[in-house]
């Protein structure tokens, strides 16, 4: 605590030093060229669909470790949920199942989509709010999340970024650049670990939620190790045409505990009536879980003349879930392969100026995905999709634009689909207005469509439906901005209407009897048999405002506000009428109000550079269909960097508090928690580039 005093009096120390007549930093550009919107590249101000930009300062300011931390701390309309089974991202009021995850435009497949990016080798992160369907195709249906990784230099640059934390939670991420004449090269490896750890021992049993028990090792947030490895290869022939290669590799191995325990309940009646419970203690785990991702790709950009563009990409994302099993008294450890997925994307697209104030983007795309999963009894199946889409950008008066797309698809599952986009943008001096439609669709995953699983704890068992139909939806969105040299004021409001959403359904003794494979079901003592079904819709309502000030003396601010009003309806079957009953509710993760706040310090003075940067992450109660709501909190981070700036290196220490105030979640084990955090945690970092 003491060492906390000193550090915080030293920090508000520097913060009010006098440092009149030494160099201003600018912080912050306020407007980045961006591609995400339209899939052509406009600067920020002038994109005719609102696009939300995180800089690399932003993400390097904030000291984050992950992608996932990273937005939520920065962005209002992103929260995240951690528990054993992962961390959960929750984007204007609906789940991250909903949101395309992209790396420079290419999409991202498996699951572990967040955690294969390097922050380290961020550009920028673009995000898009709302259904991009005619743009994007499947999954875009609450928006899209563009990662831009940094560009190769001229000459020969090594960056490597040593971070370590409580928990042995360690980050390492070494960047190799090249670049000499025609050829650029990006080589980047990060890698991460934490132990396992938690909050509270204690797990509730009783009825009226009492803890009782102490768990011996089941924990709340689990230990992993994982490597990480890109590269990208350019060629440039002329400024005509080039061409590239990339490629990454990606493992994820967990650490669990192998003497965890945890404790199942047995509940009895005494000779008075009174209920009674015992208790058995189990072992928690037999084995670890291997994620591996792969990523292969080639492509060609062709510049025939001034007015076109001819881009080519391909591309194929790999995943690979495995049991790790332990060896025991009376079995040698093995490995059991979960599930596989396999991605290929083949995309042939041309930007044609055909006057001064029209252009057109239009092109071909081809997609194959399969799926092997043991664990869900899928064996081999595979869906391919063609889609044409064309988008067109007209100016139509002086301060006025408008775009209008349309996606045409076919699916092999699901056959013909068809997404319309516009878009309107007017702009005058520092004021922009947007008004914007999309339709948006996901396919169901061919998980959703043939997996079936028996829980024997429950007695259910889960039956395939190849019968799912597309999930739909219409969404509006309304944003003003205005913003100058010095600062940027934006408000976004949106209405997101999405029907066919696809949950699971508890079939009727009435459909059970009447199919024998059902009744067998039945018979053998799966007392729950349900399906995957279109049951459940929602409407989501909110309005998010951001404001940036860049100010004198190398400071600078910057705020966030989200209110989210969702409603989700579901479909649940009363056992006793056997009637389905409609049930309104929050949409499940969804947070109702969440604000963000960062303050920023720049100096330099002669080689050395200072940051110090605050930032907060407040947050209202969190739905859960499962759990109800998990409490309110707040985090708070206190962040400085102090860079000695050669002539052929830079060395950059880094020292911080996480959780400033101590913030924790001791709700029993295996509750809603509003945060999984440890506590407040002092970190050190290291950054070197030569």
């Amino acid at each position: 605590m003491r060492l906390f005093h000193t550090f915080i009096l030293g920090a508000i120390g520097v913060v009010t030093a006098n440092a009149q007549g030494d160099q201003q930093l600018k912080t912050i550009d306020l407007n980045p060229v961006v591609i995400t919107g339209t899939g052509t590249y406009h600067k920020s101000n002038n994109s005719p669909v609102a696009v939300q930009v995180v800089s690399a300062k932003e993400l390097r300011d904030a000291k984050v470790s992950n992608l996932q931390e990273a937005l939520s701390r920065l962005t209002p309309n992103i929260t995240t949920q951690t528990n054993g089974m992962g961390t959960f991202v929750n984007f204007n009021g609906v789940s991250d199942d909903y949101v395309l995850i992209m790396v420079n435009g290419k999409r991202v497949s498996g699951d572990d989509r967040w955690d294969r990016i390097s922050i380290d080798n961020i550009k920028r992160v673009e995000i898009l709010p709302g259904a991009a369907s005619a743009l994007y195709g499947s999954d875009a249906i609450a928006g899209v999340v563009n990662i831009i990784t940094d560009d190769s230099k001229e000459g020969v640059s090594l960056t490597n970024t040593t971070r370590l934390t409580s928990k042995g939670r360690l980050t390492e991420d070494i960047n190799i650049d090249v670049a000499a004449g025609r050829l650029s090269s990006l080589t980047s490896y990060s890698y991460k670990q934490a132990d396992n750890w938690q909050v509270n021992h204690y797990q509730a049993f009783d009825e009226d939620g009492t803890e009782v028990l102490k768990l011996t090792g089941r924990p709340m947030s689990m230990g992993f190790k994982s490597h990480n490895v890109t590269e990208k290869v350019g060629w440039t022939f002329s400024d005509k045409f080039d061409i590239y290669a990339d490629g990454d590799y990606y493992t994820n191995a967990t650490c669990r505990p192998q003497d965890a325990t945890y404790f199942t309940q047995k509940s009895a009646k005494d000779a008075n009536g009174a209920k009674t419970f015992s208790y058995t203690s189990k072992k928690a785990y037999t084995y670890d879980i291997l994620h591996e991702s792969y990523h292969y790709g080639a492509g060609a950009r062709w510049v025939p003349n001034s007015k076109t563009h001819i881009y080519l990409d391909l591309y194929s994302d790999n995943f690979t879930s495995k049991y790790d099993y332990w060896q025991t008294a009376d079995k040698e450890s093995y490995e059991e392969v979960r599930k596989r997925t396999h991605y290929f994307n083949e995309s042939l697209k041309g930007i044609f100026r055909l006057t001064d104030w029209n252009k057109l983007s239009a092109g071909i795309e081809m997609e194959q995905s399969s799926l092997d999963s043991h664990s869900d009894n899928i064996d081999g199946r595979h869906t391919s999709t063609y889609n044409l889409f064309a988008q067109d950008e007209i100016q139509m008066v002086k301060g006025l634009e408008g775009v209008v797309g349309l996606r045409y698809t076919y699916n092999t599952n699901f056959h013909s689909n068809a997404t319309p986009s516009f878009a309107l943008f007017y702009h005058t001096g520092g004021l922009r207005i947007r008004a914007s439609y999309a339709a948006g669709y996901r396919t169901p995953t061919l998980s959703q469509l043939y997996a079936s699983d028996q829980a024997k704890t429950t007695s259910r068992y889960t039956v395939p439906n190849p019968g799912l139909k597309p999930e739909k939806n219409h969404f509006w969105n309304a944003n003003a901005e205005y913003s100058n040299s010095w600062v940027n004021i934006s408000v976004n409001a949106y209405v997101n209407n999405i029907r066919n959403m696809i949950n699971y359904r508890t079939m009727t003794a009435a459909e059970i009897s009447s199919d024998p494979q059902l009744t067998a079901y039945y018979n053998e003592g799966w007392t729950t048999i349900r399906q995957r079904d279109n049951i459940d819709k929602a409407k989501i309502k909110g309005i998010n405002a951001n404001v940036k000030f860049i100010l004198p003396l190398g400071f600078s601010l910057s705020a966030g506000y989200t209110y989210t009003d969702s409603r989700a309806t579901s479909v649940t079957l009363d056992t006793k009428t056997q009637q389905y009953v409609e049930k309104e509710t929050p949409v499940d993760k969804s947070v109702r109000n969440v604000a963000n706040v960062s303050a920023t310090w720049d100096r330099i003075w002669g080689s050395y550079h200072l940051n110090i940067n605050l930032n907060g992450h407040i947050q209202g109660r969190r739905y859960s269909s499962t759990y109800g709501y998990a409490p309110r909190y707040q985090q708070w981070n206190l962040n400085t960097s102090h860079a000695f700036i050669m002539s052929s290196y830079v060395l950059e220490p880094s020292i911080g508090i996480e959780n400033i105030f101590n913030e924790r979640d001791t709700s029993p084990w295996n509750s809603n928690f509003s945060t999984i955090n440890p506590g407040r945690a002092l970190y050190v970092s290291m950054k070197a580039k030569f």
